[in-house]
Order: C-alpha cells, then sequence, then structure tokens
C-alpha cells in the first residue's frame, strides 16, 4: 500500500511526496485540489506557480458584481492541453497551496545540502 510523506495543504488541497517500500518518491510533488490531482516535477510546479501569479495580476475583480463567486477565471497549468475554470477565492487558495509547498521543498532541500556538508 502507498503512504504519502506531505509537504503542505491548506482549506483547499494538499501537496505530497508518494512513499513506495519505505521510500520517499521525491522527484515528483502530488498536488490535488479542487477534486483534480497532478504529479509535477518540481521545475512543473514552479511553472505552474508562475502561471497562477500571472493570473492573479491579469484578473482584477473589484468592481465586478460577482466579485469571487464567479467560474470567468481560467487557469493555465504546466500540460498544455488542460487548463482550469476556477473562482478568484480558489485561485488565491491554489497560490498559497503552490508557494506552500515550494517554500518547504525549498527549505527541505538547503537543510538537507546543509547537514550532508
Amino acid at each position: 500500500m502507498k503512504e504519502i510523506e506531505q509537504i503542505y495543504h491548506n482549506d483547499f488541497g494538499v501537496a505530497f511526496h508518494w512513499v513506495k517500500d519505505d521510500e520517499v518518491l521525491t522527484s515528483r510533488v502530488q498536488l490535488i485540489f479542487k477534486e483534480t490531482g497532478f504529479y509535477l516535477e518540481p521545475h512543473e510546479l514552479d511553472e505552474f506557480k508562475m502561471l497562477v501569479n500571472a493570473t492573479c495580476t491579469q484578473y482584477d475583480c473589484s468592481d465586478c458584481f460577482y466579485k469571487q463567486s464567479c467560474h470567468k477565471m481560467l487557469l493555465k497549468t504546466p500540460i498544455n492541453e488542460v487548463d482550469l475554470a476556477v473562482t478568484q477565492k480558489e485561485l488565491y487558495l491554489i497560490k498559497d497551496l503552490m508557494e506552500g509547498a515550494l517554500f518547504n521543498l525549498n527549505l527541505n532541500n538547503y537543510i538537507n545540502n546543509l547537514s550532508s556538508n
């Protein structure tokens, strides 16, 4: 049975590594939110974060009647054939999930590199 090693989570989703045969599979990150799963390499996670940031700056909902409840935002993903329709609130929760996961990955890499010296 596969287990997981959690990297980061929030109220909207989770990022983790799979554990198989007592070995943490760190080459990819499983990212799950909005009933959707992505199994990404770290550079794809960075790319996804940049796409999320670009979408955050593209839409200004301050004058919109629907504010954070519409599904008009199209979020590009690192997979060219897949885009997601998300609300503004979901977009910011995805952004938090990405930033938290990347922060923890970078922190773990830094600690592991520091301790190996």
